[in-house]
This record gives C-alpha cells, sequence and structure tokens, in this order.
C-alpha cells in the first residue's frame, strides 16, 4: 500500500507563532520538498489571507507547472461561495483543500448554522471549483471531537459529500486530544465503513502524541497523512516530518513512502534557519544530540561490534554518529574522536587526555571533537596542533549608520598578511577581511553553517561569552572561542579553525609530494 505524504510546513508549520516565510524561502522550501525529499504533495498557503500569500503561491505555482507538479500543490479554501476558488484560480493554483466543519459542535456554536445549511454552502462551493477545473480535498475540522461526541453528524457529512466530486477526505484532529487507541479506533472505523474511499489523517501534537496517532491511522488504512518539517504548526505544533518517515520505514515496512530519507536533515536545517525556530538537540532524526553517545559504555560497545546501534542509523539521514566528550567519556570515546581526526595516541597519553576531558566535563565545560587537539597539545605539551596561523592585530569599529570595518593582520608560516573589508556586522567585516588574504592564498575557506553565543544564566556586562561556530569543508566541524567580548571570543574560535585547515592542507601537500 503507497502512502502520500502530504507536508503543510508552508500552511499550518506557518501558524507557530513569529514564523512567517518571506516569498523567497516558501519557493525554496516548496521546490526542496517536492524535488530533492520527494513528498507527494505540499499544502503552501491559506487562501485570502495576504497578498504576500498570493505572490508567494504565484512563484510556487509557476515553477510547478514548468515541471508537471501543479497536482501536487494544494491550497486551503473556505467555505465562502467563490472568494477562496477564484482567489485560488488568480494564484495559478487547481487543488483547494477546503475547509468544512467536521464536530456538530463546531457548525452550530461557530458557523450558527444546521447541518443542512452547512453541507448546501459546502456543495456549492465544490460544484464551482469543478466547474473551473479546480480539484477538491476537504478537510473536516475537529473530526476527532466529531466522533467522540458526534459520530452521526460525521458520517452524514461524508455520505453526503461522497456524492460530490471531492478527491480526499481530510480528518484532523485539530486540538490534539487523540490517543493511539482512539486514532486506531476511529480512523478503521472510516476505513471499514466507507473502503472506497481515500482519507488523510491530519494531527495535532498537544500530548505528544501526534506522531503515535498518524502512525495508527497508517496501521488503519488511511493512505494519506499530513506532516510539517520540524514538527512545526500552532500551539505544540503538527506531526514531524523526519520522525514519522522514520517510524513508518522501520515499523510498517509493508507500505511504499517516496520520501528520500537522506534529505531530511537538510530540509529540517533549512526550515530552522528560515522559521528561526531551534530545533531541540534531542529532536529524533534531526537533533543535534541523537546520534551522539555521551557514555563511555556505549562507545566501548560501539567498538566490539555495534552493542548500541538500531536501525535509525544516522547514514540513513545523511549523518554521522559523534561521541561526545566530557565527564562520562571513557578510553573508547576518546579513542573514536581520535580516530575521526586522525591521531594515534599511546596508552599512557590516552589516559592522560582522558583525566583532562573528565576534569573539563566536571566544570561542565562544553567540549567538542575539534577542541581535542588543543587538549592534547595542552596536557602532552605535544605538537599535534601547531599555531602556523596567529592574529597579530586586529582593528574593528563600528558607527552609527556606517558600515562596520575590520582591519586584520595575520601571520601565516612567518609571512604577515594585512587587509581591510567592510561588512553586515562586526564579525562580518572581519571575516571578508580574512577572506580576502585567503583569495590571495588561493586556499578556500569553510563556509560557516551556524554560530551559537552562549552566556552564564544570571551573566554581568562583563561575562565570559562562549561562541560555538559550525564549519563546513569536505566535513562538517566545530570549534569554540571564550572570551569577555563576542566578538573576540568568535575570532578566537575562527583562530582554532583556521589553525585545522592548515594541518590537513599541510596533510594533503605531504600526500601529493
Amino acid at each position: 500500500m503507497k502512502i502520500e505524504i502530504m507536508d503543510t510546513t508552508l500552511r499550518d508549520g506557518e501558524q507557530t507563532p513569529g514564523v512567517a516565510f518571506t516569498d523567497s524561502e516558501k519557493f525554496n522550501i516548496a521546490r526542496i520538498l517536492l524535488e530533492e525529499v520527494k513528498v507527494d504533495r505540499i499544502e503552501v498557503a491559506s487562501a485570502r489571507i495576504s497578498k504576500g500569500e498570493m505572490d508567494a503561491v504565484k512563484m510556487i505555482t509557476a515553477w510547478c507547472k514548468e515541471k508537471d507538479y501543479l497536482d501536487r500543490v494544494e491550497v486551503l479554501g473556505f467555505v465562502d461561495g467563490r472568494v477562496s476558488v477564484n482567489w485560488l484560480i488568480e494564484a495559478g493554483a487547481r487543488v483547494i483543500n477546503l475547509l468544512c466543519k467536521g464536530s456538530l459542535n463546531h457548525v452550530t456554536n461557530q458557523l450558527r448554522k444546521t447541518p443542512e445549511q452547512h453541507l448546501e454552502d459546502i456543495k456549492s462551493v465544490i460544484r464551482y471549483a469543478n466547474d473551473n477545473n479546480v480539484k477538491v480535498n476537504v478537510y473536516l475540522e475537529d473530526w476527532s471531537n466529531g466522533m467522540k461526541n458526534s459520530p452521526e453528524y460525521v458520517f452524514r457529512m461524508v455520505e453526503e459529500l461522497r456524492e460530490e466530486n471531492v478527491m480526499r477526505f481530510m480528518l484532523p484532529d485539530t486540538l490534539g486530544i487523540l490517543n493511539p487507541y482512539e486514532a486506531y479506533e476511529f480512523c478503521g472505523t472510516m476505513t471499514r465503513k466507507y473502503p472506497d474511499l481515500r482519507f488523510d489523517f491530519h494531527a495535532h501534537n498537544d500530548y505528544d502524541l501526534a506522531v503515535a496517532n498518524t502512525f495508527m491511522a497508517a496501521k488503519a488504512g488511511f493512505t494519506g497523512i499530513h506532516t510539517t518539517v520540524n514538527g512545526l504548526g500552532e500551539r505544540t505544533g503538527n506531526t514531524t516530518l523526519s520522525s514519522i518517515i522514520g517510524v513508518l520505514r522501520d515499523h510498517y515496512k509493508e507500505v511504499e513512502i517516496s520520501v528520500e530519507e537522506n534529505r531530511l536533515n537538510k530540509i529540517s536545517k533549512i526550515v530552522e534557519a528560515f522559521s528561526g525556530v531551534r530545533i531541540p538537540a534531542n529532536k529524533p532524526i534531526i537533533g543535534e544530540n541523537v546520534f551522539t553517545q555521551t557514555c563511555g559504555v556505549h562507545a566501548d560497545g560501539d567498538n566490539k561490534g555495534n552493542l548500541y546501534y538500531n536501525d535509525l542509523m544516522p547514514e540513513r539521514f545523511g549523518r554521522l554518529r559523534k561521541y561526545a566528550l566530557g565527564k562520562t567519556s571513557g578510553k573508547a570515546s576518546i579513542l573514536k574522536n581520535l580516530e575521526e581526526l586522525g591521531i594515534e595516541l599511546d596508552k599512557e597519553a590516552i589516559a592522560k587526555v582522558t583525566e583532562r576531558i573528565v576534569e573539563l566535563g566536571d566544570k561542565k565545560e562544553n567540549i567538542t571533537t575539534e577542541d581535542l587537539p588543543f587538549i592534547i597539545s595542552d596536557v602532552l605539551g605535544s605538537r599535534f596542533i601547531s599555531e602556523k596561523i596567529k592574529i597579530r592585530n586586529y582593528y574593528i569599529c563600528h558607527a552609527k549608520d556606517l558600515s562596520p570595518v575590520a582591519t586584520l593582520s595575520i601571520e601565516i608560516s612567518g609571512e604577515v598578511y594585512e587587509e581591510t573589508a567592510t561588512g553586515d556586522g562586526q564579525y562580518d567585516a572581519f571575516m571578508k577581511a580574512l577572506g580576502k588574504i585567503y583569495t590571495q592564498l588561493k586556499k578556500p575557506l569553510p563556509a560557516l553553517t551556524d554560530y551559537i553565543v552562549t552566556i552564564p544564566p544570571g551573566g554581568k556586562t562583563n561575562a565570559l561569552v562562549e561562541t560555538v561556530i559550525t564549519w563546513q569543508l569536505d566535513r562538517e566541524f566545530k570549534t569554540r572561542g571564550l572570551d569577555s567580548d563576542q566578538t573576540a571570543s568568535a575570532i578566537k574560535a575562527t583562530v582554532k579553525m583556521l589553525n585545522l585547515i592548515e594541518k590537513e592542507y599541510d596533510m594533503h601537500a605531504k600526500e601529493l609530494s
């Protein structure tokens, strides 16, 4: 059985408080979801909302028309006569998801209409849409409460509307009230009673059960499920795309799903950046810590036959397994990190390095793999990380109504280079000056992919600032800086990065010679 994935990040996901995607952001999310992640359908907007919404949909539909994807693009519409359908036509879309009432309570108390009146209004919109070559799916809003409190109303809605030209009945747990047993029971009732109809399930996560309830809807025979990237959505959000794909692939192997798992991490990071909503570190599949083993016993088990692996292998999702460094690190964790860096140490050296890492962990230090060479150098007095690159001096200025400017003097293998540049901020100006120098040297600089600044809780104006920067150059890695000044902290992290990549350049040059 094929299960269609309909992602509604651009419609329901945008109802997350504080989230509003630009036209360009909406277009790029839509493009990646359809072309790379390969979800079956996307819901991109609500009709009538704004001119910006119209412009974004036009941009998406113009591209989808060229790609022959228009039937995969859907817009939420309302029972408002011809208004929503006309809006949709102007936007270039041709599938409307018509928002109808799925519980008697909503019809009588919100619309203040009888079921008969509501049905006539719905049928009028469906017929107008069909007359204008617009396909119709029907949302039965508050369906879960309808099944609990007014099931006969739900059945009547389906039985009357099935006589119209409706492609799918989309059944939401609008208030996130269901548990998995109820989801399976109610969804099973629908598929048994109407085996010839296509049903979608749309879950909300108020009890943290959206993924579980969606899984049970699929088990009950629903052929469509709704998701959002990173679980965005109003209140507690919707079913997380990455999580439900992992669950279905590993726990319901009989179904066919089109989604490309190895693109899930990419779209998650893009939506995180565009939305400004951080992914929790422990979020399944996509969180920072998900494929990181912290306990030394686990690292030891992995060295002895992958004893702590499950089916959720990081490579499936375009990620790598990491071994955290801290007070619970053992020799096995250190060995895993040394292996990643290509460093070999004897047993005595490993014992000394492990002791220092545990000591730092007790102080709640955030230790990264890339800190390891500096720790080794400090503990053993070795030259695993030689400082071939040193900042001799820098001057950074930020004046009101003027672009920040940075002048940098840097020593690389005994040679001194100086450059000046402007930027959007002080650190950006510094990086642009550095970029000019590296262009002269014909050496690439890593791309900065993430930048996190941490100040201790309750910190004063003179508190130390920790900056952790994530870089991408062939592989992803992090460096950390600590200073009382935020820009200086970032520069320290950058100098660490420069020395690390310089070591890799030297190793590469030796291999070529």
